[in-house]
């Protein structure tokens, strides 16, 4: 077990940081982590069984956390996009691929099935992706949400009710409907375990005051729910889900969530290892052209469909592509299913093994099309786009409005001050508007949209821009054709800084750091600091840090000098600081 381990986390740490280096994903850094030490990789571990147990439990666990996620008033205020918009996917998607399985001649029945089961997209793949690109909060990231909430609920009915489609040998001669009453029968006792037994459980190990004993115990219920789930015939992963939905309004649940957390980033990378180490090469020698043909035939029908279903899902325009591309791969869920029914009877084993290996490949294909995505389809997206029509001119432009860029405008606005505002995210301007800003969409960068926003009048461009690339690009514009426009730039770190100052940039402000001093003097001032004192120390400290800046501007490309400069200047402002606590501490200057 411990070679086992060693070889996960070396495996792990050698190549999720490589692909994700490349731009890849983490997600398929632990694909090919599971490929290369699987069993048709170097077979470092050649258990495929052990191997399908251990990703069992990461599916068990994952559907632990959504269920814990889903309070009744998050599925009461986005019922209208969880069950329409979630419908409206799964049986569009589910039905062309049905029928495309069935014109590889499989039975209808088989292909009505699998149809449904690969209209389920991946949730790991798709809310890691989201949360790395920060689209979680836009319109897009919502309803791609809603979209997979709904496809996490109707996975369960439907690993549930696959093995009752084959023609098994029931324990103890039971009928059908004996096991669905037992299958019922299973999920009210869960219920009443979860409702009735759980929270004076928890109340109980709580008041112990032992951290380890409450992890211990959620892992305790979590297995046990699910043990108990698969004994009366139903999956481990709906038992888990039923559980999670059921502490979901406990007191007790974000205790719950940040317990697992520590383990749900681990866990979920062990199931896509297990994934990849199922991936059976040699069945892809033996078949690859039915193989390709089913991993292109579920990408590009579950794209198109997306793509032609976007506009009944609330995706603005201009992200219906990513959105198609974000949600085309086959889900985990796919490899339980199709498990379960070969086990049925319902899913021969030929089809199982070609059906799993295709969805394995799309999850992997996922993080290359996106990457596609943004090198190709979104650039010619961004130059081909109209801009708004400008239909007003301001001494002022501010090029980006997000969060930073809001704070400016806002305080500018409040004060009588007009301006024309420029943002490149059409998912923002549409929000913005709704709450009442005039914002214009389009690419600051360009000449023709700074013309129209009136740069050969403006007085000031404030240059807010959170990408570095393009906020250095509308300095050099501006520098080229508007010489005579005073710009005020944010700067993201201080290479940015840096840059900037290069391009003749005077007014600069680094976007963290006036918080981070407040933060320190609020600290100091915390541990019994005087506030007068508090506040000199802040006001040294930024003196003498722009004043370091300014020294290290000129070597800012030569390291060497660069650690010199620094390093003297760290050692300045230990000096400082002890002559002004000997000033201080002699009781000139101070206030309440």
């Amino acid at each position: 077990m411990l070679f086992e381990a060693l070889v996960f986390l070396a495996a792990a740490v050698i190549c999720v940081p490589i692909l994700s280096r490349l731009g890849f994903g983490s997600i398929l850094g632990y694909l090919v982590a599971g490929m290369i030490i699987g069993p048709w990789g170097l077979s470092l571990i050649d258990n495929v069984e052990s191997t399908l147990h251990l990703a069992e439990f990461g599916v068990v666990l994952m559907l632990f956390v959504i269920g814990l996620e889903l309070e009744p008033a998050r599925l009461v205020s986005m019922r209208r996009e969880i069950f329409r918009g979630g419908s409206i996917q799964l049986f569009a998607c589910a039905a062309a691929l049905a029928a495309g399985l069935i014109a590889l001649e499989l039975n209808w029945k088989i292909a009505l099935v699998a149809g449904v089961t690969l209209a389920l997209s991946s949730t790991a793949i798709a809310m890691q992706t989201l949360a790395e690109r920060n689209e979680l909060p836009t319109p897009t990231g919502r309803s791609a949400f809603a979209v997979l909430l709904f496809q996490d609920i109707a996975a369960i009915p439907l690993i549930a009710l696959v093995p009752l489609m084959g023609h098994v040998d029931l324990p103890g001669g039971q009928s059908v409907w004996m096991r669905v009453g037992i299958a019922f029968a299973a999920i009210a006792g869960v219920v009443v375990i979860g409702r009735y037994l759980t929270r004076p459980a928890l109340r109980l190990i709580a008041s112990t005051g032992l951290r380890e004993m409450f992890t211990a115990f959620t892992l305790l219920l979590v297995i046990g729910i699910a043990l108990f789930a698969g004994f009366a015939g139903l999956s481990m992963a709906l038992g888990a889900f039923l559980a999670g939905v059921l502490l979901a309004s406990s007191e007790y649940r974000h205790a719950l969530e940040s317990d697992i957390e520590p383990f749900k980033g681990l866990l979920l990378g062990l199931f896509f290892i297990a994934v990849g180490m199922t991936i059976d090469f040699d069945l892809l020698a033996r078949n690859p052209d039915r193989i390709a043909i089913l991993v292109a035939g579920l990408l590009g029908l579950k794209i198109l469909v997306l793509r032609l279903i976007a506009p009944w899902l609330g995706v603005a325009k201009s992200q219906r592509w990513v959105f198609a591309f974000l949600l085309s791969q086959g889900g985990e869920f796919a490899f339980v299913v199709f498990e379960v029914a070969r086990a049925a009877n319902v899913l021969p084993r030929e089809w199982q093994a070609q059906l799993t290996i295709a969805v394995a490949l799309s999850m992997a294909a996922t993080p290359m099309l996106l990457l596609a995505y943004d090198k190709l389809l979104a650039r010619r997206a961004r130059g081909t786009a109209g801009a708004d029509k400008i239909e007003e001119e301001a001494p002022v432009i501010i090029a980006g409005f997000g969060r930073f860029g809001q704070i400016v405008g806002r305080l500018l606005f409040a004060n009588g001050i007009r301006a024309v505002v420029l943002d490149h995210d059409p998912e923002q301007v549409e929000t913005l508007r709704r709450f009442g800003f005039r914002v214009y969409y389009g690419d600051a960068t360009r000449l023709d949209l700074l013309r129209a926003a009136g740069a050969e009048k403006a007085k000031l461009l404030i240059n807010t821009i959170d990408d570095v690339a393009d906020s250095l690009a509308l300095v050099d514009r501006v520098r080229t054709n508007f010489p005579n426009v005073q710009i005020i730039a944010r700067a993201r770190n201080v290479q940015h800084y840096f840059e900037l100052k290069l391009r003749g940039v005077e007014v600069i402000e680094r976007e963290v750091f006036e918080g981070s001093l407040r933060i320190g003097r609020r600290a100091l001032e915390a541990l019994g600091t005087e506030p007068y004192r508090a506040r000199e120390m802040a006001d040294a400290f930024r003196r003498h840090n722009v004043a370091l800046m300014d020294a290290m501007y000129p070597h800012y490309q030569d390291d060497e000098r660069l650690m010199s400069v620094a390093k003297a200047g760290r050692q300045q402002l230990e000096e400082q600081f002890a002559q002004d606590r000997e000033r201080f501490e002699a009781g000139k200057e101070r206030w309440d």
